[in-house]
């Protein structure tokens, strides 16, 4: 479907579903309710819990603190201070949204709403009705990516976001400077000033904990009294004379390297998959995921960028491709600009911007692609959410370039069964590694079977 398809999406549809503000059935609210007692995500839910007090404003609430509590042994005083942070609602501008909102275990630290993930995949901010123009990407084994480089004979590889904008020159780690771009986005976490997050930090349940990893130069940053009002309003900044801005922004850039610490800790990326153990010689795979193997490695050209190498594979090559997905239709996005093209890494704002690489996208690791938090649910595939299940993205590339082009408003139903729309940047398309690789239906399955030994956490 072209963006000027989607532009009359809701004209013919009805209105873009966009997650849970939309009038429901008491029967559906019902069911609502329960699906989300049932996830773990935690802090982005608007509860009705009363407004903290000044007593309470400066710790995560006792639920956010609950899930945030560490492992224990298992992380270093590091990566637990940064789990906290990862937990820590207080760090929006509404307290209202931590990172885990979008990045839950139980869904591959991927968005965890069955419903905003069956429709437009991109998930509400900490301002109600505010959305960005992507699906969440995994946050595990993320620092796994190298520093970005775009060199001239080859393929840009290495920075994190889909659109490779941290790029980890400025940390030395491309995960660290993925870590400070939600809470300053207006669309996710949407404190106006970095200081306000230093000093939410400062102020919180942990702060001794952090403190005790990082020195306490956080605690002589002087802030001014009218700094907790200051943070909670959009569009303001906090006075802070030259030297102490400095150490904010040191400080900031320390909270992001927890938050980065935990990404890449044995609880976030433990390597303990199925598949890991399998390699180890600890487990069998069945028939049917030994045969989806195989077709990964080999026919179905899988591994050509979800690398499958080395004792610890990440299962992607930390590069940029154009597989020709098509716009998703009920991406929140058309609402406010009917026209929209997501250009990628190309784009305003990626990495490396310029025609040539318009509409890549970096290759996400395939590691818990397959866990879903909810039995039968749907999860969000692709940088916009615009293919909803495994078996879906795989007859995708397998069929990409077998069925006709869908008609203009071609129902939803009809994508891989009759037709497919066209991709949302066609010029940059690959069109050699995938599109007609000439699997059967059983072979797809078997491919989704070998993918569902990806997912961390297996026991015999």
């Amino acid at each position: 479907m072209t963006t000027r398809e989607a532009a009359g999406w809701e004209r013919i549809h009805g209105p873009i579903r966009v997650g849970r503000r939309r009038a429901r059935s008491p029967a559906r609210v019902a069911l609502g309710l329960l699906t989300l007692a049932a996830l773990a995500c935690g802090e982005r839910r608007r509860t009705a819990e009363p407004p903290p007090t000044e007593a309470s404003r400066a710790a995560p609430t006792a639920r956010a603190a609950a899930t945030a509590r560490p492992a224990g042994a298992t992380l270093t005083p590091t990566e637990q201070v940064g789990k906290l942070i990862f937990f820590d609602s207080t760090l929006s501008v509404n307290r209202n949204q931590s990172c885990a909102a979008c990045h839950a275990a139980a869904w591959g630290f991927k968005g965890p709403d069955p419903e905003i993930n069956a429709h437009g995949g991109v998930y509400e901010g900490s301002i109600p009705s505010r959305f960005g123009n992507r699906a969440p990407p995994t946050s595990a084994y993320a620092t796994l990516s190298p520093v970005f480089r775009a060199p001239a004979g080859g393929l840009p590889t290495g920075g994190s976001f889909w659109d490779g904008r941290a790029t980890g020159r400025q940390l030395g780690s491309a995960a660290a400077e993925q870590a400070r771009g939600p809470f300053l986005n207006p669309k996710e976490m949407a404190l106006t000033d970095l200081a306000c997050v230093v000093y939410r930090v400062s102020t919180a349940e942990y702060a001794p904990r952090y403190r005790a990893v990082w020195g306490n130069d956080i605690a002589s940053v002087r802030f001014p009294a009218t700094t907790d009002r200051l943070c909670a309003i959009e569009g303001d900044s906090v006075p802070l004379t030259q030297q102490d801005r400095a150490k904010a922004v040191a400080e900031f850039d320390r909270i992001a390297r927890s938050v980065a610490a935990f990404e890449g800790s044995a609880e976030m990326s433990p390597f303990d998959s199925k598949f890991d153990a399998f390699r180890k010689g600890q487990a069998q795979l069945t028939a049917q995921e030994t045969l989806g193997m195989n077709l990964f490695m080999g026919s179905a050209r899988c591994a050509t960028c979800h690398t499958i190498s080395g004792d610890r594979p990440a299962f992607t090559d930390q590069t940029y491709r154009n597989v020709g997905t098509p716009a998703n239709p009920e991406n929140p996005v058309y609402r406010e600009n009917p026209r929209f093209v997501d250009l990628g890494l190309g784009g305003p704002g990626g990495a490396a911007p310029g025609q040539k690489h318009y509409g890549l996208m970096k290759v996400p690791t395939l590691r818990n692609v397959a866990a879903v938090g909810q039995p039968g649910a749907l999860k969000s595939y692709m940088h916009n959410g615009a293919l909803k299940t495994l078996k879906e993205v795989v007859h995708f590339y397998n069929t990409r370039d077998v069925l006709p082009a869908c008609r203009a408003r071609a129902p939803r139903a009809d994508w891989g069964r009759t037709c497919w729309p066209a991709a949302e940047v066609p010029a940059t398309m690959d069109r050699a590694a995938v599109g007609r690789l000439g699997l059967t239906a059983a072979q797809e399955d078997a491919i989704v079977a070998f993918l569902g030994t990806l997912s961390d956490g297996w026991r015999r």
